[in-house]
């Protein structure tokens, strides 16, 4: 019998798995332990119905790199995580969940909003927008709540700027978002806060096309192939996704560095190490802990096991950056390593769009703070910083730190 026509093994656990006890960085263990006896192996989702599970560096990169599994959620035997993210996924199509060569032609359009030259543009205004968050947090007091005050506050504020949507309403769409990226939101809920997110993002398209400015939204506007509803569901996407995203990677790291003191030192002593600094905390945090969603066109061999089509996969990034062969030693944070070729943005032509804004704001936002409260510190015991493990997006609910 040859290696691709192994019988699959039994499936092995249940996808969303939780996390134990234990590192609160570290993938649930029973990821852990799919990747260290079986990297492609079965597994159950909430309906009953299964999918693969990808956990290695190598067959995550192939399978997302691969154009024999889609990305569009309307295929059968797509795997969904919830209920309510079969509705989110499922009932609006986004460039996200469509494959080449749509994808691509509506990614064009957005192509060079976040082009790296342009984006390095914007660091003197992050870096504004960054200190004035953490003068208003520091006046007067001694403690606050990261999270609340300026993890979230920064990138929403920056991705306002480049869409052209009005923080005063970042309340809004912050509970709208949070919503959908709830493991627990049923699907009526779901529906619902999608539905109000689109419907506010309409107006906000037809409101640009009398009162244009210089924003992606009123660009979308300006281009003539996308009528507001198609807008509408473009800045969804990137609403969500550019606030979400790094304010947890921004809580994240603070905190992995306050749990790893020689390494806070280690930058605190070399400043410079913070470029690389960002990507290995990318990789040891990876904030995707689901696992990013495929499904087979055509039969196809991942990892000596033969996919078939129309089954389901998930690939687990956060697995993949603790691949000891593609990153020896990973569950450890070294800010020295060179991390360069982690998956946490995805790979293949699907990759996360806003990585290079990502980038710029985590490198300000680690920097800014390190730097500005020398003193920095949990203001509470460790075991009592909430988690999230009830989302789609991992990270913690808030951050109560000190100075």
């Amino acid at each position: 019998m040859t290696t691709a026509e192994r019988t699959a093994p039994p499936e092995t656990l249940t996808v969303p798995a939780s996390h134990a006890p234990g590192c609160p960085f570290d993938p649930a263990p029973a990821v852990t332990e799919a990747a260290r006896t079986e990297p492609v192996t079965r597994a159950t989702l909430w309906d009953g119905s299964s999918c693969w599970l990808v956990t290695g560096h190598q067959d995550v990169r192939a399978v997302l790199g691969d154009p024999r599994f889609s990305a569009d959620a309307h295929r059968p035997g797509f795997p969904f995580l919830t209920a309510g993210n079969r509705e989110a996924l499922g009932t609006n199509r986004t460039f996200l969940r469509m494959d080449d060569p749509e994808h691509a032609r509506l990614r064009r359009m957005l192509t060079a909003d976040f082009m790296v030259k342009k984006v390095e543009a914007m660091r003197p205004e992050v870096q504004r927008l960054a200190d004035e968050l953490l003068d208003r947090m520091t006046a007067g007091r001694t403690s606050a709540d990261l999270v609340t005050e300026f993890a979230l506050p920064l990138p929403s504020l920056v991705i306002c700027l480049l869409l052209g949507v009005p923080y005063e309403d970042h309340e809004f769409f912050q509970e709208r978002s949070r919503i959908l990226l709830t493991l627990r939101s049923t699907p009526e809920e779901s529906r619902a806060a999608q539905d109000e997110l689109l419907e506010y993002l309409t107006r906000l398209a037809r409101t640009k096309r009398e009162k244009p400015d210089d924003a992606i939204v009123s660009r979308l506007v300006a281009r003539g192939e996308l009528d507001d509803t198609e807008i509408a569901a473009m800045g969804r996407v990137l609403l969500i996704a550019g606030h979400e995203t790094t304010a947890n990677m921004t809580a994240l790291s603070t905190l992995a560095l306050l749990r790893n003191p020689d390494q806070l030192a280690r930058l605190r002593a070399e400043p410079a190490l913070v470029k690389g600094a960002v990507e290995e905390l990318l990789r040891y945090l990876t904030i995707v802990h689901n696992g990013v969603p495929r499904v087979a066109t055509e039969d196809v061999v991942v990892g000596g096991r033969t996919v078939r089509a129309g089954e389901g996969v998930l690939c687990m990034l956060n697995s993949a950056n603790r691949d000891a062969d593609a990153f020896p030693d990973g569950d450890a944070l070294d800010v020295t390593r060179n991390a360069r070729r982690h998956v946490a943005f995805g790979f293949g032509v699907h990759q996360c769009l806003g990585q290079p804004l990502a980038r710029v704001e985590l490198q300000i936002a680690v920097e800014t703070l390190i730097r500005r409260l020398p003193n920095l510190r949990l203001a509470v015991p460790h075991e009592e910083v909430p988690f999230r493990g009830d989302m789609a997006i991992y990270g913690v609910h808030s951050l109560p730190i000190a100075w």
